[in-house]
């Protein structure tokens, strides 16, 4: 075991990916000499020299468009989204080209094609520079979507998306880049990538979050066990496909399911996972199923995000609803009894 942080754990498994296959190839704005805005792939330049780390022009859809031909020639590239509302000018390559091509030409050509992302708030940056654009590519059928919570999977699970023959979307909390955390570099049974985990195992209500709030997840639940509440963490990790089976087994048992995630609430992730596993465990469920989420505005400023993004008061708000304790959405006492 090593302990290294969120970031030094993606580096070692690209640097890995490098070293044991000569067909893996970086691509990305400033990831050469520069390392990165992030300073991720910082020092591979150096050793794996420009032509396996490549610095490209600010074009993301021209970045996009030379990895999808890399990719059907049998390279395996790894592009980097410098800053997750950069992916946009890339949208269309990536939904008519990366994920079409396996089906178009039914399973002749493959395209093993991952796509780096850095996403989500809480680094006091702009619009454009803390988004949450995983529901797009989700509703796309013929890509992957995974999203890391902790070094370990940052480490184990960009090794598996890198050796993938599907192409694979890698969502990277940048908030959680200084996270520590022991990793394994010989893991030999590591979770299939499609898997997901049970972070705290609890008992009383579910509580599904992927990404940057797996761990405000957790802090949560440590909370809510001093009210004598019993909470169950599940880390989705693969956004697409979902592993369904693991949260309803949860939810079978919890009869709760709160989920929660930095993007907006409508049309999110929550809503797909609230509508699937109230069709598949309906009669299970105590209450609806509570979504904690960013609100339906574009991203504030940065004086303002503390108050965008869901924290552990919010997500306990939530747990609180679905148990039918007092909560936010509590009428006041005084307009009960003005309507009375």
């Amino acid at each position: 075991m090593t302990g290294m942080t969120f970031g030094r754990a993606i580096t070692a498994g690209l640097r890995e990916a490098l070293a044991g296959d000569p067909k893996v190839l970086l691509m990305g704005e400033d990831i050469g000499k520069l390392g990165g805005v992030f300073r991720i792939t910082d020092g591979l330049q150096a050793d794996f020299g420009p032509r396996r780390v490549i610095d490209t022009p600010l074009a993301e859809s021209g970045i996009m468009g030379t990895a999808v031909g890399l990719a059907y020639r049998g390279y395996r590239p790894v592009v980097e989204i410098q800053f997750d509302g950069f992916i946009y000018p890339a949208f269309d390559q990536i939904v008519s080209q990366v994920a079409k091509m396996h089906y178009r030409t039914r399973g002749a050509v493959k395209l093993p094609l991952t796509i780096r992302v850095p996403f989500g708030g809480g680094i006091g940056s702009p619009e454009h520079h803390s988004e949450s654009p995983e529901a797009y590519f989700t509703h796309t059928s013929g890509l992957r979507v995974i999203s890391v919570s902790n070094p370990q999977d940052a480490y184990t699970m960009i090794r598996q998306a890198i050796a993938c023959d599907d192409p694979v979307l890698y969502f990277e909390p940048k908030r959680r880049y200084h996270t520590k955390g022991e990793v394994d570099l010989t893991l030999d049974e590591a979770l299939p990538m499609g898997a997901a985990r049970v972070a705290a195992p609890g008992t009383d209500v579910t509580l599904v979050a992927y990404g940057p709030l797996v761990m405000t997840a957790l802090d949560a639940a440590a909370a809510a066990q001093d009210e004598g509440l019993s909470v169950e963490v599940i880390d989705l990790r693969s956004l697409a496909p979902i592993d369904y089976d693991a949260v309803e087994a949860s939810v079978r048992k919890t009869g709760r399911l709160v989920i929660t995630h930095e993007a907006a609430q409508s049309g999110g992730l929550g809503a797909e996972i609230a509508a699937s596993i109230t069709e598949r465990c309906f009669d299970y469920l105590e209450h609806a199923p509570v979504r904690v989420t960013g609100f339906d505005v574009p991203y504030p400023p940065a004086r303002l995000e503390k108050h965008h993004l869901p924290d552990l008061d919010r997500i306990l708000d939530g747990v609180d609803r679905v148990m039918r304790r007092p909560n936010s959405l509590d009428r006041p006492a005084v307009l009960e009894g003005a309507q009375g």
